[in-house]
């Protein structure tokens, strides 16, 4: 996909907790069909963004546009519902739910039907929008890699592919955005690249991506910009070969001496 105008622009966007500034006037845009990354040092604001940006937190000040629609104030199902999906940091999976079962949830808001069309199911007999619920799902695990375990728990898969399911799940929504936060928290090197290689399948596939990463290697690889907060406020932002060699990330994130 040819990048083209800012899918997501962000405007003087604040977050303050009483006397705390979590988020300190940050300007963000996020170029549809780019790989876009957002990364500082712990407590620089990076989940913040991504709670306000979702809607799971109401900014101070600022603005939100989201196709050149401001969605400031608008509550997460709407946002979800608007194109905006997300992982967390902490795997929030049904956990006693098969991992079919868990994609599938994601297909909530994209499927018609609710309790009145429950209660007059036929018995013995799957609801036409359930069977496309599930066609659905099982695609999304074939993409991820995790088509043969589609009838395990989810609580039984190793961390690594429990995240596969969060991403399998975020993408059944069928997002134009969607925002990654540490999705290679606790892998291995082997994890990490396949992780790379999904996300990269995933721009691929014309789902725009703005994540959050520690994992330094994989930013560099997978990113077209890069995004750096200290403190709230945004201190550099450009190409990965550019922002790495930044001396205020340098100093702030990356270290002096790297």
């Amino acid at each position: 996909m040819t990048p083209s105008a800012a899918l997501l622009e962000i405007r003087g966007l604040q977050k303050q907790f009483g006397g705390y500034s979590a988020v300190s006037g940050v300007d963000l845009a996020v170029t549809a069909g780019t790989v876009h990354a957002v990364i500082g040092p712990n407590g620089a604001g990076k989940t913040t963004v991504f709670n306000l940006i979702t809607g799971v937190l109401p900014a101070t000040a600022g603005s939100i546009a989201l196709d050149g629609v401001d969605i400031v104030g608008w509550k997460p199902d709407r946002i979800a519902a608007a194109g905006v999906a997300r992982t967390f940091q902490g795997i929030r999976l049904f956990r006693d739910m098969s991992v079919l079962e868990n994609v599938m949830v994601g297909r909530h808001c994209r499927t018609r039907g609710g309790f009145l069309s429950a209660v007059a199911r036929v018995p013995f007999r799957e609801p036409p929008a359930e069977a496309q619920a599930r066609r659905k799902a099982e695609e999304l695990l074939e993409m991820v890699g995790l088509a043969d375990r589609a009838g395990a728990v989810a609580a039984e898969l190793p961390l690594a592919d429990q995240r596969r399911v969060e991403v399998a799940r975020a993408l059944a929504t069928e997002p134009r955005l969607l925002l990654l936060d540490e999705p290679v928290a606790g892998m291995n090197p082997v994890e990490v690249e396949d992780a790379g290689r999904l996300i990269a399948t995933i721009r691929k596939n014309g789902v725009t991506v703005l994540l959050t990463e520690h994992h330094m290697s994989l930013v560099m690889r997978v990113s077209d910009v890069v995004t750096v907060l200290n403190y709230g406020e945004k201190i550099a932002e450009g190409a990965p070969e550019d922002v790495k060699r930044h001396p205020r990330v340098l100093e702030a994130y990356l270290g002096t001496e790297a």
